[in-house]
């Protein structure tokens, strides 16, 4: 896997010059792209590809529109991506123009390749640096916006569309999506981008609130209410009043507070505990979780009537498996972050077989352990950027992929190049078509249930399985992968949504799929 890394802009007119940068940038491990003018540069830099420009590196010279208004023009419109501008010429006063201009670095041809890396691997983490406060503070203030989050990826595209469009309304949201892919984040951006911004965003955790406190933390309670009530309490629906609401991990709430909730949403009103009347609250409410709460409405544990009132507008958060485009720009950001935290600026870049390996694990934990791997590595870390050494975790498990790693080598039906370490090491396990298979292994390897990603060819007879068979197969994964979101499994397939029904009830998956159709 080609590791995607960070992406710079080559401006220059001189096809040679724009030749030597390329494979100067390509060596570093960074993606390139090029203009031949400054027009041109403006063109990218004020267009829909400029949110993949992560550095400029501009000639001062060039005909029509130099440097410097490349500069001027880029800055006049905060456009703050870092350049750094090359010349033939290395006066004082060009240096001086170009640096009050906003350019971050400034080289004289022929630049060595190892300054010019130096100069890129800084600039890029000082940037990272830079926006991470930057989306710090603003998420403290309520400001976030969906401009401050980090994706390179198409499915997150959709997710942040959608909530563009929830922002501009009051209409319930929820939230769904594994643990650690940016579910709070998602929510601080909706609120940041509506009319409610800077006002209060109230977060509340209802998987880590104690079932006999939850009622009193979510609607407050009067004094004396019960007994260890001192004072009176004001709870979360009126600490958010005017503002927004965010419960995560809804689906944990206990019964009994799903009823009053249920009311809160419908009449906009709330009972304290002890209150002589109820307390008329404005809130945005959004929730999230983790879990499909379809699932919990069948088995009795959460309210059929609120699940239909939380779920009016649903947005699905795909986890960092399906968007390993992300990868690089959020290590670049921790990374950017844990260097200044640690003091070691030296620290200042990630290697790119580093990120070839980054990108070929899981992440079960999503973008959370993202973080905290990041977080481990610097601090392993010796030398001037990570290496796949600084992760030995992360490596340990590409190497031997926990997904594969109990199923025997060479399963009936896969196609799959044998492993080195596996013929350099005595072997463990008996090979499924081994003659006199050996006790206690109990099925053969036809029987034997495929990884997750793969798919069978075959029958546990060793015949081809009928098309019919895996086409019936594939349907079910993609409804469980995408949790039983009919559009998404239509588009994914590739087939209309009426094609998908009438395949459901050939097969009779219409149960289960239905409710999760709209």
């Amino acid at each position: 896997m080609q590791a995607i890394s960070g992406k710079i802009l080559i401006v220059d007119d001189d096809p040679i010059q724009r030749r030597l940068l390329q494979e100067a940038v390509v060596k570093f491990g960074y993606r390139f792209k090029t203009a031949e003018n400054g027009a041109e540069a403006v063109r990218i830099m004020t267009g829909p590809e400029a949110s993949e420009i992560d550095l400029i590196i501009l000639d001062m010279v060039m005909p029509e529109l130099d440097g410097l208004g490349v500069l001027q023009r880029l800055r006049g419109d905060r456009i703050a991506t870092p350049v750094i501008v090359q010349t033939a010429h290395g006066g004082i006063d060009t240096v001086v123009s170009v640096m009050n201009a906003g350019a971050q670095d400034f080289a004289v041809k022929p630049v060595a390749p190892e300054r010019l890396n130096v100069s890129i691997r800084n600039l890029l983490k000082t940037s990272a640096l830079e926006d991470e406060i930057t989306r710090f503070r603003k998420q403290a203030s309520g400001t976030l916006t969906f401009a401050d989050i980090i994706t390179h990826s198409p499915a997150m595209e959709r997710v942040i569309n959608l909530g563009k469009r929830a922002a501009a309304s009051n209409i319930p949201i929820l939230i769904e999506g594994e643990s650690g892919v940016g579910k709070e984040m998602i929510a601080s951006a909706i609120q940041g981008s509506s009319d409610r911004k800077s006002k209060p965003l109230v977060t509340v955790n209802c998987g880590a609130i104690p079932e006999n406190l939850v009622e009193s933390i979510l609607f407050g309670h009067e004094k004396g209410a019960f007994t260890g009530a001192v004072d009176k309490h004001v709870g979360k629906f009126q600490e958010a009043h005017g503002g927004t609401l965010f419960l995560d991990e809804v689906g944990e709430l206990p019964q009994e507070v799903q009823v009053k909730l249920l009311r809160a949403i419908q009449e906009g009103e709330i009972d304290p505990i002890g209150a002589r009347r109820p307390v008329k609250v404005d809130f945005r409410l959004i929730s999230a979780t983790n879990r499909r709460l379809i699932d919990q409405v069948k088995d009795g544990a959460f309210r059929e009537d609120l699940y239909y009132r939380l779920n009016v507008f649903p947005i699905w958060i795909p986890p960092l498996r399906d968007r390993r485009e992300d990868i690089p720009a959020l290590t670049r950001h921790f990374l950017a972050r844990f260097a200044a935290e640690e003091r070691k600026p030296q620290v200042a870049g990630v290697s790119s077989e580093t990120f070839d390996m980054l990108q070929a694990y899981h992440w079960p934990g999503n973008i959370r352990q993202l973080e905290n791997a990041v977080f481990r590595a610097v601090v392993l870390c010796d030398g001037a950027e990570l290496t796949v050494h600084d992760f030995p975790q992360v490596a340990a498990a590409v190497d031997q992929p926990p997904a594969l790693s109990a199923a025997p080598a060479g399963l009936p039906g896969e196609t799959r190049a044998p492993d080195p370490a596996a013929v350099a090491s005595p072997p463990v396990t008996a090979r499924p078509l081994d003659p006199a298979p050996q006790p206690p292994a109990p099925r053969s390897g036809f029987e034997q249930a495929a990884p997750f990603g793969f798919m069978r060819n075959l029958d546990p007879e060793g015949h081809v399985r009928k098309l019919a068979d895996i086409e019936e197969e594939l349907i079910r994964a993609a409804i469980n992968h995408y949790s039983g979101r009919m559009t998404e499994v239509a588009r994914r397939l590739g087939i209309g949504r009426s094609t998908l029904y009438r395949k459901l009830k050939e097969y009779g998956l219409e149960e289960g799929g239905e409710e999760n159709a709209a």
